[in-house]
């Protein structure tokens, strides 16, 4: 039976896994920089060492440190951690540059959603284009930003879901947390009526099975998405930085 003593204790344990978690993503330790004793931990944040051992743990599943034999605990590169983790999402957006935030987030979305708009078109079940129906419904029947923005998540949510390819769904479920952000900038402005007649453009584009129109659609929406918030936030946002050209 579950017990308040264990409530407790893994609401510790999460305030730990936090605290040390978004130091890393922050880059207060450094990648192959080692953390604290156990014991140094554990006086550090006023915690038993089972609270520190189960943070180690966790943070070890979301790949951002490793133990090592008589050489501790160390940082693992950017590239090891799991960046679709909602911890390490959440700590990114904590600590993150917006604009370069909002880059990085167009620059996935632009890659990935028209292909998941197209695939949706030819692999949607009728409760999947019911579930994107519903989501374009809620946006054209909110009252207030909130709802426009919890609606116009899961209308995207449920076009990656449509695609019937389990490895698109993991994007959608990062929108929740990484999408709020920019969606609700976006709702502060005036071209929601617009924003609605291409949405509906995707949804029946998917609903037709028309795959080309879908992905069409979704280009377009996206391409407007992103001139909206330039020109609510007064200016373009910054692209991340780019690679060196290799010598040849």
């Amino acid at each position: 039976m579950f017990r308040t003593s264990d409530a407790l204790r893994r609401n510790v344990h999460s305030q730990v896994t936090d605290r040390v978690g978004s130091s890393i993503v922050r880059g207060d330790i450094g990648v192959g920089e080692t953390l604290p004793p156990e014991m140094q931990i554990c006086e550090m944040m006023d915690v038993s060492r089972t609270v520190v051992r189960e943070a180690m743990r966790t943070l070890t599943g979301k790949g951002l440190i490793e133990s090592r034999p008589k050489s501790g605990t160390r940082v693992r590169p950017p590239e090891q951690w799991n960046q679709l983790d909602p911890d390490v999402l959440r700590w990114h957006l904590e600590t993150a540059d917006m604009d370069r935030y909002l880059a990085k987030l167009f620059q996935l979305r632009t890659a990935v959603e028209p292909a998941a708009a197209s695939f949706a078109a030819t692999h949607a079940t009728e409760d999947d284009v019911a579930r994107i129906r519903a989501g374009w419904e809620g946006m054209a029947a909110a009252k207030t930003n909130e709802e426009f923005v919890t609606s116009d998540i899961a209308f995207h949510q449920a076009i990656y879901f449509a695609t019937r390819n389990e490895f698109f769904w993991p994007i959608a479920q990062m929108f929740d947390i990484t999408l709020r952000q920019s969606f609700s900038i976006a709702a502060t402005g005036t071209h929601r009526p617009r924003a609605l007649v291409e949405h509906r453009a995707v949804l029946d584009a998917i609903a037709a099975g028309d795959a080309e129109a879908a992905r069409t659609a979704t280009h377009v929406l996206l391409t407007n998405s992103a001139d909206d918030l330039v020109r609510i936030r007064g200016h373009a946002f910054d692209a991340p930085a780019k690679r060196p050209a290799r010598k040849r």
